[in-house]
């Protein structure tokens, strides 16, 4: 078995752990991203997207419609975690944007947000 062999198995595909994605972080510079905040790529970002890491590159390819943080995570099957750590370095290089809700009365119900997660889940 060779050295690339050991870090793939066919069940689970490459292992790759979420820390080496992220460069050892595990927190956005500067920003504290919620999970409702929406992330669309800025004309920059699909200009550079090419040029961009594998899951940046998914990132910027699926935002071109908006999409939240917890929706980029369940589609891209990426922790949320590494999701705010790259939407993080995507936002302060100008490849995306973030919406966050104004006001905490802006923010849907607890209730709405778990019909969301169950409709991820079951995708």
């Amino acid at each position: 078995m060779s050295y690339d062999e050991e870090w793939f198995d066919e069940e689970a595909g490459p292992v790759v752990r979420p820390y080496a994605v992220t460069g050892g972080r595990t927190r956005p510079t500067n920003r504290a991203l919620e999970l409702v905040a929406l992330v669309t790529t800025t004309p920059n970002g699909r200009l550079m997207a090419a040029t961009l890491e594998a899951e940046q590159r998914a990132i910027a390819l699926l935002c071109h419609r908006m999409q939240s943080i917890v929706e980029i995570s369940a589609r891209l099957d990426l922790p949320v975690g590494v999701v705010r750590v790259l939407v993080g370095d995507m936002l302060d290089g100008g490849l995306v944007t973030v919406a966050r809700p104004a006001r905490a009365s802006d923010r849907p119900s607890a209730a709405l947000i778990e019909r969301v997660l169950d409709g991820l889940q079951a995708l």
